[in-house]
């Protein structure tokens, strides 16, 4: 009886060993990279970047497990926060304004060696609109510099103003008010904009402003409609009150809300739209400083007839030292997250309406990783880096995408004919119901050497266009037609050691050599024992 007994405890425990091995090794290895030593951070600022940056955001969480919040507060609201300690990163357009640049406002100075500016996606700021002629939208507005000042400064306040009428010749302007819709909070897109216009028209802007520099608070008149965030002033035009409303607003938004934005005219006489690669040629023109903050004053004169005027680029604002809420064990996140978006994330820049950035600025970007306390694992190799702009052993002037950006069309040269292809989210053409002929952006060829598209926009609706990338939610590759583009592969992320992965592989091993080896040993111990007379 004692002997049955032991032999089925026996049997129990190798039917139980073998089974906890079997379940140890289906289970696998823990999930990807370790998720759970990333700690998760978190950051506020601009709306203009935060499309890119919530897909980038999404991206992480979905493939590694690593959890970066955001909340697209304002460009000032991301400053200040940063400055109080309560956020671990901030996004901004524009620097820290140790002089306010509002009225009543308190001074932002951040503790010194404490802050660093990353560049993190280029972009257009544009003129999304809604207007219709005899019941049909417009998609192919265009608008000189001084046009569109005078707008937002409430000197020209209806569409058949002649001046509009004679940028725009195809269309037959209808009577229709104007309403400029301008941001309410402290914003980065403001900033810009208001800085390009005292740069360009100082004397329109500052009798309007009573200033002579950007402001980030727009000062509101008139017929004006203020709206928080890129959001709000996206949503204003998009809806059906918004008809005759006009906007500054990043591309990307227009894309996404299926509205077309102006075209601008460039020192060349040329009217562009702000695709990602009118943004790469226009930024080839912009000085970097030495804290990568950027001087545009060459990308408003840029001559190149391809030129966005307004183009420039975002910066995540990270700390060099550990205060507020910050940590190491939060750094090693940050800098992980932060090579990802200067490296793989540049892939879907131009898809989400924005312009991947250039050599330089990766490798500058990359120094202010190195800053990060506890980043030291981030990949800072620009060799390793899997940027569209550029492939491993170029230099610094080869940017493909400016390169192989193709010259605008002859309609869309200022004179009497005028382009009726659509623009950003709303690409169908526009009838001419003005003067001339009439064309398609189509028409234009590549100046580059690598045969980029004859189209004049490299961007249409989320998905891009023929031949661009296409990428799912998750940032996965699902198709891309282009010979020799960049294709998405998997993120490197960095070693984390020894781990729970590693630690469960090994018990799973020796749980699966426990199976093997101990039945043959304890049967012929049973045997041995079935042998020996009773006690």
């Amino acid at each position: 009886m004692i002997r049955t007994t032991g032999r089925r405890l026996i049997a129990a425990a190798i039917t139980t060993t073998a089974l906890a091995a079997l379940a140890v090794v289906g289970a696998g290895p823990a999930s990807p990279a370790s998720a759970a030593s990333y700690v998760a951070i978190s950051g506020s600022g601009s709306t203009w970047s935060q499309n890119a940056l919530d897909q980038w955001r999404r991206n992480v969480a979905t493939n590694y497990g690593m959890q970066v919040n955001y909340s697209g507060t304002g460009s000032s609201a991301g400053r200040t926060d940063f400055i109080n300690g309560t956020v671990d990163y901030a996004v901004s357009e524009i620097p820290f304004q140790s002089t306010p640049d509002v009225p009543g406002a308190q001074p932002e100075n951040p503790e010194a060696g404490s802050f660093a500016y990353m560049p993190i996606v280029a972009g257009g700021t544009s003129f999304m609109y809604n207007l219709k002629i005899g019941g049909k939208r417009v998609t192919n507005l265009r608008l000189s510099g001084d046009v569109i000042t005078k707008i937002f400064t409430n000197q020209i306040t209806n569409w058949n103003d002649a001046a509009i009428q004679a940028d725009n010749p195809g269309l037959a302007m209808p009577n229709k008010a104007i309403t400029p819709v301008v941001r309410s909070d402290g914003s980065g897109s403001t900033a810009q904009f208001t800085l390009w216009m005292s740069k360009m028209y100082p004397s329109i802007w500052s009798a309007y402003s009573g200033r002579s520099g950007l402001t980030s608070q727009y000062p509101v008149k008139g017929s004006m409609k203020a709206q928080n965030g890129s959001l709000g002033v996206a949503g204003y035009v998009s809806q059906g009150y918004g008809e005759g409303a006009i906007t500054y607003v990043e591309y990307s938004y227009a894309m996404k809300s299926g509205f077309p934005v102006a075209k601008v005219l460039n020192a060349s006489g040329y009217y562009v739209e702000p695709t990602a690669a009118s943004v790469a040629v226009a930024l080839m023109q912009a000085r970097i400083n030495g804290d990568l903050t950027q001087n545009l004053d060459g990308v408003y004169a840029n001559t190149d007839k391809r030129n966005y005027p307004l183009s420039s680029y975002s910066y995540m604002i990270v700390p060099t030292k550990v205060r507020g809420i910050f940590t190491e064990a939060k750094g090693n996140t940050l800098g992980t997250f932060a090579s990802y978006m200067l490296c793989e994330g540049q892939q879907q820049a131009s898809a989400l309406g924005y312009s991947p950035l250039p050599m330089n600025l990766v490798k500058a970007g990359f120094a202010q990783i190195a800053r990060i306390p506890g980043a030291s694992s981030a990949n800072v190799d620009v060799n390793k880096c899997n940027n569209p702009t550029f492939k491993p052993g170029q230099s610094e002037s080869d940017n493909v995408l400016a390169q192989t950006a193709p010259q605008p069309a002859a309609c869309d040269q200022k004179g009497p004919n005028q382009c009726t292809t659509g623009t950003a989210g709303a690409k169908t053409d526009t009838a001419v119901s003005g003067s001339g002929s009439g064309g398609s952006a189509s028409g234009g060829s590549s100046s580059g050497s690598g045969g980029g598209s004859s189209t004049g926009a490299t961007t249409g609706d989320a998905g891009g266009t023929t031949g661009d990338p296409v990428y799912d939610e998750n940032g996965q590759l699902v198709s891309s037609t282009t010979a020799g583009g960049a294709v998405s592969k998997p993120f490197d992320l960095p070693d984390s050691g020894f781990g729970p992965g590693q630690f469960a592989m090994v018990a799973a091993l020796l749980l699966l050599v426990g199976a093997i080896v101990l039945p043959p040993l304890l049967s012929r111990r049973m045997r041995a024992s079935d042998r020996r007379p009773d006690s």
